[in-house]
């Protein structure tokens, strides 16, 4: 956030100290001095970049509610099923085994958001994130349709409860609960699979009262936030505003308005030329505040990077609709750096930019190398819990040991377990062993060794572990047997 500017007398530009300190704040656009909530209703933006946004929108908004339903390999395209401890990006199915596959795929996923971040701010909140993708291009737009645009719906909130609001305010929020029904399914077909959700819709509520009651619930967190909360989910909530600061530098691209070329303000005079604008020391920018008027979050892009900004470019838009009116170039607002503005400067690569990249190919490639090396089986052998070796009556030494069979992948397999080191037997009760798709078989396994092949009182195995022929991993679990005798002894 934005803080109070420095007294005049502490710089010695020329430009600075034509500002106006005045208009810097010391609080968040979204609350009085008292702490009370003050609505804000931005004007509808228009320019080429909010275009270009509705387009790359209308992507985002097929992807998000198409996704649960597409499948590949008949996986789905993305689940993340924390009951069932059952995951899947792309169509590759994940289960708690590979919770190395996912804890580098989580931090190569908060790399990429730092070295995003690092190199061009919060293009992802403006352009990518769901919350601003919903309420500036699904819910806003709706309000608008109802109500209209800023200066109608400031006049409709203030006027008494006639037929007419009552009609419009209940259709807006009929609409929002239904689109907030809407997304809420698709949030918990993302968790539960598209599958279950039909379930839950198609057969008798009663068997799925837990099933509806999350529906329910999903359906009014998201009414809540995108009818009441909005832009204070990003505010209060989103923590990415506050540890921008901690990753953006001079040379990070932001949304940034040029104070060399905007300073000092002045309102346009008629009939003046540019001349005689410079000539009284007046900037291009003509103090129209339409940049506040659209800014979704209430601030003014002209007191620097805040963190309400979500580089959304509506004041770009609005700013540069100014500057064509006015005859003057556009870019006063722009995508820009700190030194591409102040100083002039190209975009630079930093030495930390550099680290961060390494350390982002660095995760790429051991993500890449465990998907490589992933077996679709999953083989876990233990000795029971609780049990000791056995001696036969032929003077052998049993063990018996728990085998968990997990097939990660979309086809039914045979498994087949060869004990191949030391000579044994090796019995696995229910064989042979049949894998379900992407289900887990449990199953008992007794190891047999002759006396002589005991190298100590914990001996190694070495069983392979074979599908259609093919062998796909090899175990090693310990072999527990009576105290081996030295040759001293």
């Amino acid at each position: 956030m934005a803080v109070k500017a420095p007294e005049k007398d502490t710089t010695d530009s020329s430009v600075l100290q034509n500002i106006n300190w005045g208009d810097f704040r010391d609080h968040i656009a979204t609350a009085d001095q008292e702490g009370r909530r003050m609505w804000i209703y931005p004007r509808r933006p228009k320019g080429r970049y909010y275009a270009a946004r509705s387009w790359f929108s209308l992507l985002l908004l097929a992807i998000m509610f198409g996704g649960p339903f597409v499948r590949i390999n008949g996986n789905p395209l993305l689940l993340v099923n924390v009951v069932e401890r059952k995951f899947a990006v792309l169509g590759r199915i994940f289960w708690p085994q590979d919770g190395i596959v996912l804890a580098v795929s989580l931090l190569l996923f908060l790399m990429g958001i730092v070295i995003f971040t690092a190199a061009f701010g919060r293009l992802w909140c403006g352009w990518a994130c769901p919350q601003t993708v919903l309420m500036e291009m699904v819910f806003r737009r709706i309000e608008y349709w109802i109500e209209g645009d800023a200066p109608q719906q400031r006049a409709l909130a203030g006027a008494p409860w006639t037929p007419v609001k009552i009609a419009k305010k209940a259709l807006k929020h009929a609409v929002f609960l239904a689109l907030s029904f809407l997304v809420g399914n698709t949030l918990l077909a993302y968790i539960i699979g598209s599958e279950a959700l039909i379930r839950i819709i198609t057969d008798n509520p009663a068997e799925h009262v837990k099933g509806l009651t999350f529906m329910g619930l999903f359906t009014l967190v998201f009414y809540g936030i995108f009818a009441r909360f909005r832009e204070q989910a990003c505010t209060f909530i989103c923590p990415y505003g506050r540890f921008q600061s901690t990753l953006i530098d001079e040379n990070t691209i932001v949304v940034g308005y040029d104070h060399q070329r905007g300073e000092t303000r002045q309102h346009l005079r008629r009939a003046e030329s540019a001349a005689e604008r410079q000539g009284r020391g007046a900037g291009d920018c003509v103090d129209c505040r339409q940049c506040v008027s659209v800014c979704p979050t209430g601030i003014d892009i002209r007191n620097g990077l805040q963190m309400e900004c979500v580089h959304c470019t509506a004041c770009m838009d609005a700013c540069d609709t100014v500057m064509d009116k006015i005859g003057r170039p556009r870019g006063l607002i722009r995508y820009a750096s700190l030194n591409g503005i102040e100083q002039r400067q190209p975009l630079k690569v930093t030495p930390r930019l550099v680290g961060y990249s390494a350390v982002l190919l660095l995760l790429g490639t051991i993500l890449f190398t465990l998907l490589l090396t992933r077996s679709d089986i999953d083989v876990t052998m233990l000795r029971a819990r609780g049990t000791l070796f056995q001696e036969l009556t032929d003077g052998r030494i049993s063990n018996l040991y728990l085998l968990k069979v997990t097939n990660k992948s979309n086809e039914d397999l045979p498994v087949e377990l060869r004990l191949e080191s030391p000579a044994g037997a090796l019995t696995v009760a229910g064989a042979p062993l049949s894998l379900p798709a992407g289900k887990q078989v449990e199953t008992s396994v007794i190891v047999e060794l002759a006396r002589d092949n005991l190298s100590a009182r914990k001996t190694p195995l070495e069983i392979g572990v074979f599908s259609g022929g093919e062998r796909i991993d090899t175990i090693t679990p310990e072999f527990l047997g009576p105290r081996v005798p030295r040759a001293s002894e």
